[in-house]
């Protein structure tokens, strides 16, 4: 009998990359895709792949998810048992200048993978939402079962969009569907656009950071480790048509989380206060009470134990 397959989309980013490394580590064998495409610097995702591919157990393929042929091409060979998609075009604030490349990677991208998983019969299809469908929300800690029709960016409109795309498709078809709303996560291989990875850089390199809405801002910061469990868990559960929050379940100011930062490196941030930018949300908070329940997910690590794990792996890969 041939073995099963992971397919894992987006394998060369963040959360990707750790994911990947992880079940290729618990014996899977895992198919990774990924178009490459230079919204940061494409290097930290060859450096990515460049990990992964030690290990005789996974497959890349350079692939964009929104071309249908090449996609369905690839699902016509594998036929993954399991799918992760991952791939979509990231960042809040980039979706206000290109929301073109929003549309064509999160939504025609994700119909495209649906489309696959029902005709080559994929059992599960784990995908990649946000917290950001939470928009404006008021109420706090923000619950799956609170209404999510207000987005306030073309990016959360899109991952809005998946939900529902996928409900139907569980409706429709039977197809298996876990979508996952991320809550700022953070951690080693991190997103150079990413908050962290910035003030980090420029506090080194003793340049003035923006802080936005005059630093009252609050997140709900998330380890990239208990993130990995949390989709690893929800892979396995393999329900119906489901929603989670992945977060920590625990609201850190932002300029606490700099002060963090400040302290580790031991060096004192230049601080330029800003106005609160279009789409952006002053608060994000995770009831994650279902998430427990439902996969077990109970996150371990506090921001002042992961930003340190964040520097670490920073400073050591900036200076190679």
């Amino acid at each position: 009998m041939p073995e099963k397959t992971i397919l894992v989309t987006g394998c060369a980013g963040f959360i990707g990359m750790h994911l990947t490394k992880s079940l290729i580590n618990d014996g899977h064998s895992v198919v990774g895709v990924d178009n490459l495409n230079n919204y940061y610097d494409v290097s930290l995702k060859k450096e990515r792949l460049k990990i992964l591919s030690q290990n005789k157990k996974f497959k890349f393929v350079k692939l964009d998810i929104s071309d249908k042929n090449e996609i369905e091409s690839l699902f016509k060979k594998i036929k993954p048992y399991k799918v992760v998609n991952l791939a979509a075009q990231a960042g809040v604030r980039y979706s206000i200048e290109n929301p073109n490349a929003y549309i064509n990677s999160n939504v025609v991208g994700f119909m495209n993978i649906l489309e696959c998983c029902r005709n080559y019969s994929a059992e599960g299809l784990i995908y990649a939402s946000s917290s950001s469908v939470y928009g404006s929300n008021e109420k706090s800690p923000f619950s799956v079962k609170d209404r999510t029709d207000s987005p306030i960016s073309i990016y959360a409109a899109s991952k809005k969009a998946n939900e529902l795309m996928a409900h139907t498709y569980s409706h429709l078809y039977g197809l298996h569907t876990t979508g996952l709303r991320f809550f700022t996560v953070y951690g080693p291989w991190g997103r150079p656009d990413m908050a962290m990875y910035i003030f980090t850089k420029k506090i080194l390199l003793n340049e003035k950071i923006e802080v936005y809405n005059h630093g009252s801002m609050s997140r709900d910061f998330t380890f990239i480790d208990d993130i990995i469990d949390g989709v690893k868990s929800s892979l396995n559960e393999n329900y119906k048509c489901e929603l989670f929050n992945l977060g920590n379940n625990r609201v850190e100011k932002l300029m606490d989380m700099i002060k963090i930062i400040e302290n580790y490196l031991q060096r004192k941030a230049d601080i330029r206060f800003m106005e609160m930018q279009a789409g952006d949300v002053k608060k994000t908070n995770a009831d994650i009470e279902y998430s427990k329940k439902m996969i077990n997910f109970n996150p371990k690590t506090q921001l002042s134990e992961g930003i340190p794990l964040f520097i670490d792996w920073f400073l050591k890969f900036n200076n190679k």
